[in-house]
């Protein structure tokens, strides 16, 4: 019998369903809107429904906050997301009740944080941020994620303020946090400063700078607190051809050699998995680790 792995990157803005075989080569694969959680959770279970037969395992990478705790009553829920209609769900409970399978859930971000350790050869260490709708992080130490009670929120670290939005007394766009890394930083900050959709705003618009400056302060966090082998930026934003030198550069500056690091063009990258598949190779291989326990 030919064993399949099921991966579900379950973000806020879609879901991504795929399964592969025992080589991680894609057999299909699929993305739909998130809507209710009704609904998509409908046509999560109706895709994988259709392999069932052969799955031996399912990876869930999800947007949170989500619950990683295994002891805790809530266990695979989305908790205090901003996300409409979708806190406080029973994400896995609501699927996995269909089938008789092991499930392995984290976050979305430590999928593609996997995915990304498994084609850089030689990297045991690692941070994956995603610079999108909204901003999270990822980090590997010797091939294990980074999290105790919970999963690290990287996306909501304070930042020092860019002096341009301190001048406009802009705080960011983050429901919970005023000044933090994913209200200054994310997508939704660009549209919020300028009334423009990001990948509408001219490459020369001085708010590149001002994102960057912030994405930059990430690195160095990530830098001091993890001492990484490489740090990976994707997300839309990351998208932007012209983001990564600027982030490089700030980055340089920002750091002022406290520490030694790479090169900069081999410590700041983007993701070495094409097609935004960073996430569904890691929740492969999260698959069978699980179905081989």
């Amino acid at each position: 019998m030919a064993k399949l792995y099921g991966s579900l990157e379950a973000g806020g803005t879609k879901f991504v369903c795929a399964v592969g075989d025992e080589n991680f080569n894609i057999v299909e694969k699929t993305q739909f809107p998130t809507t209710t959680p009704y609904e998509t959770i409908e046509r999560t279970v109706e895709f994988f429904k259709r392999y069932e037969a052969d799955l031996v395992g399912i990876a869930v990478g999800s947007f949170g906050p989500i619950d990683v705790d295994q002891n805790s009553q809530t266990y695979g829920f989305i908790t205090s997301t901003p996300k409409e209609h979708w806190a406080h769900v029973d994400l896995l409970g609501l699927i996995a009740k269909d089938f008789n399978l092991p499930f392995y859930f984290t976050t979305d971000v430590n999928s593609s944080a996997y995915g990304e350790s498994l084609v850089r050869k030689g990297v045991d260490s690692l941070v994956y941020y995603t610079i999108g709708t909204g901003i999270g992080a990822g980090a590997i130490q010797k091939g294990e994620f980074i999290g105790g009670v919970g999963h690290t929120e990287a996306g909501h670290v304070y930042v020092a303020p860019h002096p341009q939005d301190v001048a406009n007394e802009f705080s960011g766009t983050c429901p919970f946090h005023r000044g933090c890394l994913e209200g200054l930083a994310a997508g939704p900050s660009l549209e919020a400063r300028t009334g423009i959709r990001g990948e509408n705003i001219e490459q020369n618009s001085e708010v590149w700078d001002i994102q960057a400056y912030y994405i930059a302060q990430a690195a160095v966090q990530a830098t001091v607190l993890y001492r990484p082998q490489v740090i990976v930026f994707g997300g839309g934003v990351m998208a932007q051809e012209h983001m990564l030198n600027r982030v490089r550069e700030k980055f340089a500056v920002l750091l002022n050699d406290y520490l030694p690091v790479p090169d900069v063009k081999e410590y700041i990258v983007t993701p070495a998995v094409s097609g935004n598949g960073s996430a569904t190779l890691g929740n492969f291989a999260l698959a069978k680790k699980v179905s081989e326990r």
